[in-house]
């Protein structure tokens, strides 16, 4: 008997299916992806696509097929989709699901397994908590109320997918923990761990490190999970006058390498502080990958691609892959309105040739 999951795959194919023809193009069967596993993540290179990462008032557009097309066309294979569970619930009925949205996430799935990349679901805010405002009613890290709810949630999408292989498709649990102590994040973390697999036993799970992304978390090595770090180290070049920063706007304007009044901030300081402390945790078989880094449009362009140029020289030796925040607007390489860069017109689109090639071969 046909499914509900079986008819919607089935019936997104065929449309995906008739505008490869439309367009003359056809799928790629070369761009089988790699088989992940918790212990040894392929190095995964690609972008955050955010369609889903605020919940709009009305509803939020469904996410769209030519970032599939131009990811899987410049040589990338990963995309991350950090999203509001509020896109398909809300505060006042958490567990009343809008259908009509999480389509959209089903639907982007199945544009990565047309176009041979690899869709890493996150809750960007979760019940109980988000890195970004209005604070939730509840609080995930202390109130059993929360913790189900968020669990649920983790439930649904686990059963939703359940048969999608990981090499398509994994789970990234909660973004960006804040600074709180490890034992109560690794609870939380176990709770959830538990509810996707009670639904899918073999799903890639990868969760978020301590203090926004920043700090590996040792407590889990045993749980059989993979980890995120974050690539926005040194502030002041990945945020200089991010409006949402406070004080963003007062500092001097950075250079690279960056001098932080008598202390040299450089390639080998990021190697030190950024890039050991999860090697630690590396070789301790946990798989590690970069979930997100980029630097906002205010930071002088030749700044920022001399401050990437030794971020992704830096991952290449660790074996990481990266996706850079975001593809499209002001951190990523299509219209991103930077002052100081010559774009390129790329269908109707303003294109950062150089920070592509760049992106490209690192």
């Amino acid at each position: 008997m046909m499914t509900r999951r079986t008819f919607l795959r089935g019936a997104v194919a065929a449309l995906a299916g008739a505008r490869w023809l439309a367009s003359g193009a056809a799928p790629d069967p070369r761009r089988d992806l790699p088989l992940p596993t918790p212990a040894r993540l392929p190095r995964w290179r690609g972008f955050n696509l955010l369609e889903k990462f605020v919940a709009r008032p009305g509803g939020n557009p469904p996410f769209q097929e030519s970032d599939f097309e131009w990811v899987a066309g410049w040589g990338f294979n990963f995309v991350r989709l950090p999203m509001s569970y509020r896109c398909w619930a809300s505060a006042e009925e958490p567990r009343k699901l809008d259908e009509s949205q999480l389509k959209h996430v089903d639907q982007a799935v199945e544009w990565g397994r047309q176009y041979g990349i690899h869709v890493n679901l996150n809750l960007h805010r979760a019940p109980g908590y988000c890195v970004n405002p209005p604070k939730e009613p509840w609080d995930l890290w202390t109130e059993p109320q929360a913790l189900d709810l968020c669990a649920f949630h983790w439930a649904h999408l686990a059963r939703r997918y359940k048969g999608v292989p990981n090499s398509q498709l994994s789970f990234d649990l909660l973004n960006e923990p804040p600074d709180i102590p490890e034992e109560t994040y690794a609870r939380v973390i176990r709770h959830l761990t538990a509810a996707i697999r009670a639904e899918d036993p073999d799903r890639l799970i990868v969760v978020d490190g301590l203090r926004w992304g920043r700090d590996p978390v040792f407590s889990l090595v045993d749980l059989g999970v993979a980890q995120s770090t974050r690539g926005y180290d040194p502030m002041e070049i990945s945020h200089y006058r991010a409006g949402w920063i406070p004080g963003s706007d007062r500092w001097a304007e950075p250079t690279w390498p960056l001098q932080r009044g008598d202390r040299r901030v450089d390639k080998e300081t990021l190697r030190r502080e950024r890039i050991e402390p999860w090697i630690r945790l590396q070789s301790r078989g946990v798989g590690v990958h970069v979930g997100e880094w980029g630097a906002y449009n205010q930071t002088p362009h030749k700044v920022v691609l001399a401050w990437m140029r030794d971020c992704l020289d830096l991952w290449r030796s660790a074996g990481w892959g990266w996706a850079l925040w975001n593809l499209r607007g002001p951190f990523g390489i299509v219209d991103s309105r930077r002052s100081d860069v010559t774009y390129e017109n790329f269908k109707g689109h303003q294109l950062d040739r150089a920070m592509l090639e760049l992106l490209q071969n690192g």
